[in-house]
């Protein structure tokens, strides 16, 4: 190990509070890898809860592993991967499949699952990525846990305490037995997406802090888990359902021992406001004087002391999701909102003393047309109007986001907008909204297009991630007409008849009822 890769991670630890140093001694020692940068990593909230829980059973040892673009270590103990008996990738994004080949290949265990035995690491992988659909990275891993960690780590735990000696096919035999585990090299194997029955059983809470991540200045606690809103393009309102509540109650002892690290916590949840008792929360989040931020709120609910907590709170920024600028097509994608509601809220948050609104939404959806582009200009135009009426000055920001069709929704069956048209249409937003003072940030339409192969992508895709040099989009392209895969299938909409990659994980959702929201949309019904 290099001294460099030694003095980066004693440097992050010497900032964090909550690490967990477990001896090595008659342990099993897993490498809890998330690839991608530590100051990502640490602000994911999933990524903490599998560290802490992990960590509570005394036979393991999990060692967190991140992708920073030198040799790989452990933070704890910057040792190598190669001193690990089980490598446990978190894919929260498609994105980072590339990162974990780089990993895997760097640590000089074999990438493909077939050409590992008992002498290398166990590989295995979880995370809301490879739940939606595990088939792109299926040909490198040797077991996946579809769904939440919390209903499948403890009995996978127990297996590697008992049985890490055994044979590479009987361990992976008794792993399939458990629910919610997928080994690919099994076959035609069907698998049910386990959840938590009772969320409350397991705090989901920030473990490490450190100043410098993403997140650093909050300590994270979610609120809930799961939404039942059912919006058509939405990944966390179908791999993550039922959707549950954690009492208020709860919460508030969590706020109170996250006030002891940090003078603002961050509540998480796919929609804050959605909470029942929201009031509650709120009323005894200002009894204890906590200052908060909000990872989402909904425009409809909006409850008034929300807004006078986040206000009181001295938070800058307000984020609200309108998704898309015409009532047709919010009707399509299910988002149960009218134009009424977005001036409403936008009237009622600028009369309070927040610097910036910032506003969601995506392009290239399922039927949109440029009139609906024209629709999000002359929407944020009739929003700043109102806003001014308030208060003048508050700035407006619009995020834009290719749509990406995910596996698990209704809108898995739908193609992209090719790039030309995505680029036009983005092209046209930030013409119109530049003369309006409106600033507009954008993700990448090439990268969108690629993390939509992925997420509805088969385990040829492994081939091509396995092939590339370099992760870039040249090489990517070309790695799609080496293994002669059709790149302008992301752009065709897939036949009902046709068996899906992903068909094998029993997400909770039938078919048939995909299929029904999926024919509502495109019947323009809410």
């Amino acid at each position: 190990m290099n001294w460099a890769t030694i003095r980066d991670c004693r440097g992050k630890l010497a900032h964090e509070t909550g690490t967990i140093l477990k001896d090595w001694g008659g342990r099993i020692h897993v490498a809890l890898i998330y690839p991608n940068r530590y100051s990502v990593g640490m602000s994911n909230l999933g990524l903490q809860t599998i560290y802490g829980l992990a960590n509570s059973f005394d036979q393991v040892v999990f060692e967190r592993v991140f992708f920073e673009g030198h040799e790989p270590a452990s933070l704890e103990s910057q040792r190598p991967l190669s001193d690990f008996d089980v490598f446990a990738f978190s894919f929260s994004y498609e994105h980072d499949y590339f990162n974990a080949a780089r990993l895997l290949k760097s640590s000089g265990v074999p990438l493909f699952s077939r050409d590992r035995d008992t002498r290398h690491p166990l590989v295995i992988a979880g995370g809301a990525a490879v739940t939606a659909n595990p088939e792109p990275v299926a040909q490198f891993i040797d077991c996946f846990g579809i769904g939440e960690a919390e209903a499948i780590l403890p009995r996978m735990i127990g297996i590697f305490s008992e049985g890490l000696d055994l044979p590479r096919e009987q361990l992976l035999e008794e792993l399939s037995l458990v629910p919610g585990v997928y080994v690919p090299a099994f076959g035609d194997q069907t698998v049910i997406r386990q959840a938590a029955k009772n969320i409350d059983d397991f705090p989901t809470t920030s473990v490490v802090l450190n100043p410098q991540t993403e997140l650093g200045d909050m300590y994270l606690i979610e609120i809930a888990r799961g939404c039942a809103r059912g919006c058509r393009f939405c990944l966390a309102g179908y791999q993550f359902r039922p959707a549950r509540f954690r009492p208020v109650e709860s919460l508030l002892a969590q706020v109170r021992e996250g006030l002891r690290y940090r003078h603002r916590v961050g509540l998480v949840s796919a929609a804050i406001s959605d909470h029942p008792q929201i009031e509650d929360l709120m009323e005894g989040l200002r009894g204890m004087g906590a200052n908060f931020s909000a990872s989402s709120i909904r425009i409809d609910p909006l409850p008034e002391t929300l807004l006078q907590g986040l206000a009181r709170s001295e938070a800058k920024t307000v984020t609200l999701a309108p998704e898309a600028g015409s009532q047709r097509l919010r009707n399509v994608v299910g988002k149960g909102i009218s134009e009424e509601d977005i001036l409403d809220a936008v009237s009622r948050v600028a009369a309070y003393n927040f610097k910036q609104i910032k506003l969601y939404f995506m392009i290239g959806l399922p039927t949109e047309t440029d009139s609906d582009i024209v629709a999000i200009a002359h929407l944020i135009q009739s929003a700043k109007a109102v806003a001014d009426r308030s208060r003048s000055g508050i700035h407006f920001t619009l995020n834009i986001t290719p749509f990406v069709p995910k596996a698990g929704t209704p809108f898995q069956w739908m193609p992209m907008a090719r790039k030309t048209v995505l680029k036009k249409r983005l092209a046209m937003l930030k013409k119109e909204l530049r003369q309006q003072g409106v600033e507009v940030k954008a993700d990448s339409i090439e990268w969108s297009l690629i993390q939509g192969m992925l997420a509805r992508g088969d385990a040829r895709l492994g081939t091509v991630i396995a092939n590339m040099s370099k992760v870039n989009l040249s090489a990517w392209w070309q790695g799609l007409e080496q293994s002669g895969i059709d790149s302008d299938a992301i752009y065709q909409p897939i036949p009902f008849e046709e068996r899906l990659p992903w068909e094998r994980i029993n997400s909770g959702t039938s078919r048939d009822r995909l299929q029904g929201e999926l024919q509502k949309a495109i019947l323009n019904e809410y």
